[in-house]
């Protein structure tokens, strides 16, 4: 079995990323040290690490890649959409209900990550079987 340890995304500005997954976002903030910010999540590890810093780990520069998402299982996205709209946050999509079982709202992080708050609901259709 494989399990997932740490989900890390490479960041323009580690203290502009810290500040919405912190203060915006509402993740509980652990630690930065030495270009790296983790934050206390249950399960999978979450942090952001500079991205000018990650080419001595890959050996080579990394560039922003394909758009990602995020996903943050919430209670109430409905409260959530209007806490972050109370905040200045744009909106990309939602809330809405989407017929996989779950009701969403997407915003985007200050490098452009999608991050998706997702509120289970009842699925409105089921999934195929191969």
């Amino acid at each position: 079995m494989v399990e997932i340890g740490y989900v890390i995304l490479y960041v323009d500005d580690l203290d502009a990323s810290v500040g919405f997954y912190r203060d915006v976002l509402g993740l509980p903030y652990k630690f930065t040290d030495a270009g790296y910010a983790e934050f206390g999540t249950a399960g999978t590890r979450f942090a952001l690490y500079e991205r000018r810093r990650a080419e001595w780990l890959t050996g080579r520069p990394v560039t922003p890649g394909p758009a990602a998402e995020i996903v943050l299982v919430v209670e109430d996205v409905d409260a959530c959409a209007e806490r972050l709209a109370a905040q200045g946050v744009t909106v990309l999509s939602g809330p809405a209900d989407r017929p996989w079982g779950h009701r969403t709202v997407h915003v985007a992080d200050p490098d452009g990550f999608v991050v998706e708050f997702a509120q289970e609901i009842p699925r409105q259709r089921g999934r195929q079987r191969r």
